[in-house]
């Protein structure tokens, strides 16, 4: 039990932060969407973060792997803890949209540190349970999250929402202080971040894609189904609210009551991460969640809403264990930040291009209708994904004990 101890310290301060991204998310969509009515300014909302990472990424990832992992990750969530705190008292709404993207500038870093710290922290055997682990702190923090932040903005308002938020990254941030350091020879490699440099990193993680083509293959198609769920919620409040004409209450009942699917579904992974195998966590758990998005938005009803969102949030949790543990099996922790960075980029644009699209074609049709067709071509690309990690050739990339990433 030793040998988790500084896993679950790191569990315990990104949990905590977590907890309080969701009491500030809702309070958020909620006052953005009841200042403008416009779907439009709430979808506006899910585009700052990738419009952040496509200012950061191509050259965050040659930062992340020269500098001390667990410090960048401290003075981000001291950042973004100041940051957030200000956010109450702004009235204006391209002033609150310019915070957010800093906010989210600062924390394009946090992502692709933490998969480097992750990996070098955590044993390559421990990393499927300790992920699982991970999810059910999201999960937990889903469900409570929101259930906390319906009853402040009952009797307190959505600014103490966004107050606590910044709260839960100072805490983060204490969390990481208290763990080590496991940059033991990075004095060895320091040298300054010029262009040269950057475009020397490109080059890299150009040839380790050239490398490890399965890698990649599997992760598009996973990138790809995500992606596509990612630009459907930013329709989520929309759909609730307007389509199936439910109230605020409603809204954050339907997203409280889903966290327990997420819960669930992490509860389970954690049990059953040494029985079954990686392949079944990303694939199925992969084509699940997004037949859930299906689900969701073929519902007509309170009811047929909440039990989609349950069934969704249950397999997501799988997914996104499964899939942490692949990539942090197969990238070479030398140049993780990198690709991380250069893959949130490329991810990021996909994302505004698959939102703003959305969001448009909303404007012409149907939002249920074009919400339907968009989850559906999410769940093909779930199928081939479950069809791909299922090539018996392939079986080593999915090892737990060894890397392979090659070919």
């Amino acid at each position: 039990m030793t040998s988790w101890k500084n896993p679950i310290l790191l569990i315990s301060g990104i949990g905590v932060s977590y907890l309080g991204n969701w009491i500030y998310l809702i309070a958020l969509n909620i006052s953005i969407l009841n200042l403008t009515g416009s779907a439009t300014a709430v979808a506006g909302l899910y585009i700052i973060r990738p419009i952040a990472v496509l200012i950061t990424n191509t050259w965050s990832g040659s930062v992340i792997d020269r500098v001390n992992k667990r410090r960048l990750m401290i003075s981000i969530d001291i950042i973004r803890g100041v940051l957030v705190f200000v956010i109450p008292f702004i009235s204006s709404l391209w002033t609150i949209y310019t915070v957010l993207l800093l906010i989210n500038i600062a924390g394009s870093f946090f992502g692709p540190s933490s998969s480097v710290y992750i990996t070098k922290l955590v044993p390559l055997v421990n990393r499927k349970r300790f992920n699982s682990i991970m999810s059910l702190a999201s999960s937990g923090a889903f469900l409570l999250g929101p259930a906390i932040s319906g009853i402040l903005i009952m009797y307190a308002g959505t600014k103490l929402c966004i107050v606590i938020n910044a709260i839960t990254f100072i805490i983060c941030a204490f969390f990481i202080y208290l763990l080590p350091d496991v940059d033991e020879d990075l004095d060895n490699i320091r040298e300054p971040v010029q262009w040269k440099t950057i475009i020397n990193d490109w080059k890299a993680v150009r040839e380790f894609t050239k490398v490890a083509k399965f890698f990649v293959s599997v992760y598009l198609l996973f990138q790809c189904a995500m992606l596509i769920g990612f630009a459907l919620d930013s329709q989520e409040v929309t759909f609730i609210k307007q389509h199936l004409e439910l109230s605020d209450s409603d809204y954050g009942l339907i997203v409280s009551i889903t966290g327990i699917g997420a819960l669930g579904g992490a509860t389970v992974a954690a049990v059953v991460s040494k029985k079954l195998q990686l392949r079944l966590f990303i694939g199925a758990g992969m084509l699940l969640t997004s037949i859930g998005y299906v689900l969701f938005y073929a519902s007509f009803d309170f009811l047929t809403a909440t039990l989609s969102f349950i069934f969704l949030g249950f397999f997501m949790a799988f997914a996104n264990a499964g899939y942490a543990t692949f990539f942090q099996s197969n990238v070479p922790v030398a140049i993780m930040g990198r690709f991380g960075s250069i893959a949130d980029m490329v991810q990021g644009m996909i994302q505004i291009g698959l939102t703003l699209l959305l969001g448009l074609t909303i404007e012409w049709f149907s939002l249920q209708v074009v919400c339907i067709i968009f989850s559906i071509v999410g769940a093909i690309f779930a199928t081939l994904l479950f069809i791909t990690v299922f090539i018996p050739s392939k079986a080593g990339y999915f090892e737990e004990s060894k890397k392979f990433i090659s070919g």
